[in-house]
């Protein structure tokens, strides 16, 4: 284990600091500052080594979270990406976007504040970079073999650096201008700079990997000439179909999706000049979601310039400690306080949205809501609660209801199930032989540790596929589930 006596003398649970709000809300860089590594160290001590470490079943990818935490205790920074890159192809991306429900699975969190999992993974992996412990890792030989990923979010990627390292000849195809997927456009600079992805992307691109970024598979190439081309074809298209909100008003100009507004934010946060955005600035924004691309939509607000900012959740307001019937080891539902929280606006919950106001000239005025309670049927309104609030911008960040139907996925004739899912077996494979499916896609929309989870998964299907055997590691299966929800 790390220091015997870690958790014991170092009961304080740290991490680096926020930087001042005042500041950080004039620019778009990364809100954390620097910690120590001394610091950070230590924390990594406080690792218990357990007997049976829940982190492991926190983590989809299965991280060997005791391992390279002892090593990072120790300063075996060269040994402690080893074991991190043994199971997580991108920790800098996991150590800045996962929720970590490791952590809330860890055993010390039974009693004491938790060890500071996702900190350490991202320090970790940061010390390798800047000691040049992140080489290309090009294939000894070519197999000859060729496969064709659509999509270069967290579960395409993954799958073609998997499979580029076997090697196989892999293209990864794109539609928007750079590769990335959400992780490029949907997650503001804030959250994580895009030097980081790029980083990533280079090195990539200098072990073999192609990316065809530009093109919509769909309509510029078809399923069929993606079959006719490659040996094999993984859809990593993610779950992009937005959830609507069907009230009154609905059609009013201001009243826009969040990946509608975001990506066009963080190309002009990017220095690109984008014609027609839709801006916060100088308005009154409500925002209906209240998870995490809520909050990001409410930190690109206030960067903006809005005059207020209003977020709406259906649920009622969580509690600060663990309800009942969300033990250890299962991730609790409890009331986080993202950076972007910090900043400014308002949390409103156990509310509905029944009416959008307009003005005279077609764009919204307003919203109406009205208070609701849950019941055995779902949520019924509160008599006598409702009101109006002012809006010229409603952002509708309700999450997402699977993958786009037409184009590629039709082309492809790919079987889908009740929810609009791609179905796949346990190899990963879809119900046309040779096409895969990867992420959201497949399973509904998820978390980045699980996209990239069933990135390395699938990337064994495909490779026992093409060369009937695969020496690729499985993390997880389709049904598999962790303790944490």
């Amino acid at each position: 284990m790390a220091d015997p006596k870690g958790f014991l003398t170092t009961r304080e649970r740290e991490l680096p600091a926020r930087r001042p709000v005042d500041v950080r809300i004039k620019d778009w860089q990364e809100v954390y500052e620097e910690q120590q590594l001394g610091q950070l160290q230590r924390q990594a001590g406080r690792c218990m080594d357990c007997g049976i470490p829940f982190c492991h079943s926190g983590c989809p990818l299965g991280n060997l979270i005791p391992e390279w935490n002892t090593l990072a205790w120790k300063g075996e920074w060269h040994d402690a990406i080893e074991r991190l890159h043994a199971t997580n192809n991108f920790p800098e991306f996991t150590g800045r976007l996962c929720p970590a429900p490791c952590e809330t699975a860890c055993v010390l969190g039974i009693n004491q504040p938790a060890v500071t999992i996702k900190q350490v993974e991202l320090t970790t992996i940061e010390e390798a970079f800047g000691r040049g412990d992140v080489p290309p890792q090009i294939p000894d030989r070519l197999t000859g073999k060729t496969v064709a990923v659509v999509g270069s979010g967290p579960a395409g990627l993954a799958v073609a650096q998997q499979l580029t390292r076997s090697g196989h000849t892999v293209a990864v195809y794109e539609r928007a201008d750079k590769p990335g997927g959400l992780m490029r456009y949907g997650i503001p600079e804030f959250k994580m700079e895009k030097r980081i992805l790029d980083r990533r992307i280079t090195q990539m691109r200098s072990e073999g990997t192609r990316f065809r970024s530009g093109v919509d598979v769909g309509s510029e190439v078809t399923g069929q000439q993606l079959r006719d081309r490659y040996d094999a074809i993984v859809l990593a298209v993610g779950a992009t179909v937005p959830r609507d909100l069907p009230v009154p008003g609905r059609e009013l100009a201001g009243v826009v999706q969040a990946m509608d507004f975001l990506p066009d934010a963080n190309r002009v946060a990017l220095g690109e000049e984008v014609e027609g955005q839709v801006t916060a600035a100088g308005k009154d924004v409500v925002i209906i979601g209240g998870g995490d691309t809520g909050a990001d939509c409410l930190g690109t607000s206030i960067r903006q310039g809005a005059r207020s900012v209003t977020s709406l959740e259906i649920m009622p307001q969580p509690g600060e400690e663990r309800a009942a019937n969300q033990p250890w080891p299962t991730y609790p539902m409890l009331y986080r306080v993202a950076s972007a929280h910090e900043e400014g606006g308002d949390r409103v919950y156990a509310v509905s949205t029944t009416e959008i106001v307009g003005d005279d000239e077609g764009n919204v005025a307003g919203l109406r809501l009205t208070e609701v309670k849950r019941t055995d049927d779902g949520f019924e309104p509160v008599e006598g609660s409702e009101r109006e609030i002012p809006a010229q911008l409603i952002l509708l960040a309700m999450g997402f209801l699977g993958p786009q139907g037409e184009g590629v996925v039709e082309q492809l004739g790919v079987e889908l199930d009740e929810r609009s899912n791609i179905v796949r077996d346990r190899r990963y494979m879809t119900s046309v032989p040779g096409v895969f499916v990867a992420g959201d896609a497949g399973r509904g929309q998820s978390l980045i540790v699980w996209a990239i989870a069933e990135g390395r998964a699938a990337a064994h299907g495909v490779d026992e596929y093409l060369m009937g055997e695969s020496k690729l590691p499985r993390p997880v299966e389709p049904t598999d589930r962790p303790l944490t929800v």
